[in-house]
């Protein structure tokens, strides 16, 4: 991963983003020849420099304080998580040319496998690349088994885009699609020198264009709570929240739980299939294939 190029993308869709209008500030006369807020608009809300800005935006942070970057956050309108992506991106570069050995493959605890299988709704161990390391029986057959996938193919990014199934598995796959595309952003910027997230984006932008436009958006996500509509060929519509909890030792493993408003349509639908997985040795049935506009 580039950084400068990452910074100066970064930044630039976020300005295209905001209207003087919404900065505070009187629109000069005349066409804007382009969106959102210019350069020397940026530096003046944050109270720096045009030049300085500019060297910013290009991606040459060495040097740049805490107090600047938080500036440039508040007049660009930041949230939380676009803030500490900022600062992600904008870490000095001093040490970078020296490679970073390959991150060591991530170890799921024993006891969050028995926790796993002791939850009566869908769960799952979540980890860097959005790689699932581990899935109860339940979440295996609302979504897919990723455990009887090849281990590189055990990822949600790559099912969301790659296999026809999540298309219609999910009521709206365009915001699915964003938000994974989103919390990828979000670990690229922590974890730039990842061999294999360098190679999983490789492989998505090569094979769908939805992925390609999504990703040059640089939007972030963290990932944390909120809400999933689903069509399961077995059971039905359902709508479920979910929560995503830390797993301490590992700040980038996540255990992802689903549930259903108790007394619910789909309360009874997660019932239905959990009865299903407790005397089925089979996998549910996959969805009927449909045509889909290609990607």
């Amino acid at each position: 991963m580039d950084r400068s190029k990452e910074i100066r993308e970064f930044l630039s869709t976020r300005r295209a983003r905001i209207t003087p209008e919404q900065a505070g500030l009187t629109p000069h006369a005349g066409a804007r020849r382009v969106p959102g807020l210019r350069r020397e608009e940026v530096a003046q809300l944050a109270g720096v420099s045009v030049d300085y800005y500019i060297r910013l935006e290009r991606g040459r942070t060495q040097g740049v304080s805490t107090t600047v970057l938080e500036a440039i956050a508040r007049a660009l309108h930041l949230d939380d998580t676009e803030r500490a992506h900022l600062f992600d991106l904008a870490q000095p570069t001093a040490g970078r040319s020296r490679r970073k050995p390959p991150p060591r493959p991530q170890r799921v605890h024993p006891t969050l496998y028995r926790a796993l299988d002791a939850l009566s709704v869908p769960a799952l161990i979540q980890g860097r690349r959005m790689d699932v390391l581990a899935a109860n029986r339940l979440f295996s057959a609302l979504y897919t088994d990723f455990q009887a996938r090849p281990h590189r193919e055990r990822n949600f990014a790559r099912y969301i885009f790659l296999d026809e199934a999540a298309r219609i598995l999910y009521h709206d796959w365009d915001k699915a699609a964003g938000d994974c595309v989103a919390t990828l952003h979000l670990y690229a910027g922590r974890h730039p020198d990842d061999p294999q997230l360098t190679e999983l984006i490789g492989e998505l932008s090569l094979h769908s264009d939805t992925f390609r436009r999504l990703w040059a958006d640089h939007d972030v996500l963290l990932h944390t709570t909120g809400t999933k509509r689903l069509h399961h060929p077995l059971v039905g519509d359902l709508t479920l929240d979910y929560v995503g909890l830390a797993v301490e030792g590992d700040p980038d493993q996540a255990l992802i739980i689903l549930t259903p408003e108790p007394a619910s349509p789909s309360a009874e639908a997660i019932g239905l299939l959990a009865s299903w997985t407790a005397t089925s040795t089979t996998r549910p049935p996959a969805p009927e294939k449909t045509q889909n506009p290609t990607d």
